[in-house]
This record gives C-alpha cells, structure tokens and sequence, in this order.
C-alpha cells in the first residue's frame, strides 16, 4: 500500500506512518497540478490545504481514502469521491485551541495595533502618541458565530479577560448558553447590533456561505473588531473591505479568497493595502501543539483502515438513505443465506440501501437488517421465509411509519 503525504507533516509522525509497513511517499510542496500525477497509484494521500479535485480523484487508479489533516474538507472535491467510492476522513477538534489562540492574538493586536507599532519601530518612526489611544477589552462583548469547539476555546479565553461573550449558532439554545456562560442570541442580526467585537467560527456549508452578508456587516457598530478564522466564503469580503476602508470596522482575517495554493511565493491581493484590515497566512491551525494532534489522528486513521478495515471521521457516508424499507432476517449462521435472501430481492429489482449483520452468542444465528428501496411482494416474503434451514424468521417494517 502507497501513501502519499501531500502537505507539511511532523518527521515522527511520518516514521510512524511507515512503522505500518506501508510505502509513505512524503511531498509537503505538491500542488493540486501535480498532486493528479503523484497519486496516480497511491491507496491513501493526506493533505492540509492542497486541493485534491476531481482530475486527480477521476484519475487515480488505487485510491480508496483521502484524509484531511484537519477539521474543514472544503479543499476536496467530496461529490467526485463519492461517486468513485473513495472514503474522505477528517481530524476535527484537533486543532481548536491553536485557532481559538490565533483568534485572541487578532483582537489584541487590533485593539493595541501591534503590527502597526513593530513596522514604524523598524521604519525608524516613533509614534508612542499614536498608539497610546487604544480602547482595552476589559468589559468589552464579544460575539460568537458559532458555538463548537473553536468557538467554545474563544470564549474561554475571552472570558479571563473580563470580556461579556454573546454567542449564536444553528444550535445553540437558551439552556446551553447559560451553561457555557453566555448570551444567548436569537440571530446573527441581534448579535452583531450588541457587540463590539465579532469572531465567525462556522463550518463552510451551503447554508453558512455568505452568512455574514453586506446587511450583517452594515448593522455592525463602528469601530467594531472583527474577526475571521474560519473560512473566507462564510463572508461577503467586497462588503468587509469597504466597511473597513472607509474606516467604520477593523478587521483580523486568516482566510480569505484566492488564497495562493503554493506554500510560498510572490501573490498579490486586493486586501494588501487595505486600512484596518490585518491579514494573517492562514495559520490557525499552524503551531506545533496542534499539528501533532492532528497527525496523531491522521495516522490513528490510517492504522484502522490498514489493520481493521474502518474508516474513522468518516466524512462523505450517506446521512440517510431514501429506503422506506427495512426487512429484518434473523437466519443461521452459515454461508450462503445472505446470498440467497439478496437473490430473491434481485427477482424483484430491489436495491438494498444499506445491510447490517450481527451474529449472536454462540456464533449458531444472527441478524441481518437491510434498508431496501422498495417493498418485497409477499410472494418473496414467503420465498425468503421457507428456506427454513436457513432463516428463522424474516419480519418487514415500513419506515415511514416508524
């Protein structure tokens, strides 16, 4: 088995990878248009931010698993590995506080305006008047979009500087709110209106591209701090760069769109020269700590899919399938039954959606639960059932009444 490592990963993670006595092929500057040509035969590539699209995807022969080292999948063409069966797996909450920490660094260092300080200083500048004027944190409120595990760290850590912290999410309620020490927010709207400093902590999904809309960033108070390090769709960045140009907002930014795909390099963007806007390379998730995290499950991903035949955090499996379906065959355990069941099904046209078998105690029967997509006749009901050297019984639940 070959895999191809594909980003930046930590040397004792990579010896751990070959202590699985795989073929570990470990490229941390390829790139999406050469990354088609390096896992043409591989069986496993694990990537951070390099794009694994549907070229390379339709183009690999082995490739079975694709791991994100990390929590977003957004650089991976998801609907192309669906389609070719290819597990996606990714290694979410592994990097939470790094970003949380980046996160704090960006509010502080709009608040005091570090950077601004460091380049005059090296300019040979001083301007000690200047930057004698920020405002503090203390007693400032912060606003969550966002309340899972980055969101949360946030919040701690903007809780130990005396920061009041208002919070909104898809799921956040009331009672949890209370929980985590927060104010509960009914909306992005009403969260924004109340704060002085907003930090987006969303997933990137069809429903969140977008979110923080020009109308979002309207309704932002002036001087408002806020705060990127999820992923640059989720805002509308034409809106942000107005509203901080003209000087209403500050920003701190780790993501942003048509980010250079190479690891390094000359790139230009229209955000170079923008006023209160601070723009980091995208580096969240970038400090030891969490990159050791994330390979450590990264690699724990790979021993169960090499040893086991499991995929952990796997990503790409069908929520739900449309089966409205289920029969359930409690049959002996022996071979061939499974496949004489599945032959009856055929006669009928019946796919099955999904299949479970259990064996119980003893290994003499089991329990095999099949999603199907359409009703069995009662006649293949009744040729299932007679087989009763094979089947113990065979019992049909409509989904839709469950």
């Amino acid at each position: 088995m070959r895999i191809v490592v594909a980003d930046k990963f930590p040397e004792q993670y990579i010896d751990k990878l070959q202590s699985l006595n795989v073929t570990v092929d470990y490229n941390p500057k390829l790139s999406a248009d050469n990354l088609v040509e390096a896992v043409r035969d591989a069986t496993v590539v694990i990537v951070r931010s390099t794009v694994v699209n549907k070229e390379c995807i339709n183009n690999s022969n082995e490739l079975s698993l694709i791991i994100r080292a990390g929590a977003g999948v957004n650089n991976i063409d998801l609907d192309a590995a669906s389609a070719k069966g290819i597990y996606v797996a990714n290694c979410p909450g592994k990097n939470s506080i790094a970003v949380a920490e980046l996160a704090m660094g960006l509010i502080l260092a709009i608040d005091r305006r570090i950077p601004d300080n460091v380049i005059d200083f090296r300019n040979g500048k001083w301007a000690k008047a200047l930057y004698s004027k920020a405002d503090g944190l203390f007693g400032k409120k912060l606003g969550v979009i966002g309340v899972g595990k980055i969101g949360l760290e946030l919040i701690k850590r903007a809780q130990s500087f005396g920061i009041e912290v208002y919070a909104w999410s898809r799921s956040l309620t009331p009672n949890y709110a209370e929980q985590v020490g927060v104010q509960f927010c009914k909306s992005i709207g009403d969260l924004v209106e109340l704060s002085d400093i907003v930090s987006v902590h969303l997933a990137l999904k069809p429903e969140t591209k977008g979110i923080i809309s020009r109308d979002i960033i309207n309704r932002m108070k002036p001087g408002t701090i806020f705060i990127n390090t999820a992923r640059a769709e989720v805002v509308d960045e034409d809106a942000l760069i107005e509203a901080a140009g003209a000087g209403k907002i500050k920003a701190g930014i780790d993501v942003f769109n048509n980010e250079p795909e190479q690891k390094e390099g000359a790139f230009s963007s229209k955000l170079q020269n923008v006023k209160n806007i601070y723009v980091t390379h995208h580096i969240g998730a970038s400090t030891e700590q969490a990159q050791n995290a994330v390979a450590a499950e990264a690699v724990e991903i790979v021993r169960e899919y090499v040893q086991e035949g499991r995929v952990r955090n796997w990503v790409n499996r069908c929520k739900a399938t449309e089966a409205e379906w289920q029969l359930i065959v409690r049959h002996f355990d022996k071979p061939g039954v499974l496949a004489n069941v599945l032959a009856v099904l055929k006669q009928g046209d019946i796919n099955a959606e999904e299949l479970e078998n259990v064996i119980f105690d003893g290994k003499v029967a089991a329990c095999c639960t099949i999603q199907l997509d359409d009703r069995p006749t009662d006649e293949m009901l009744e040729q299932i059932r007679s087989r009763s050297d094979e089947v113990i019984s065979a019992t049909l639940i409509n989904l839709n009444n469950v």
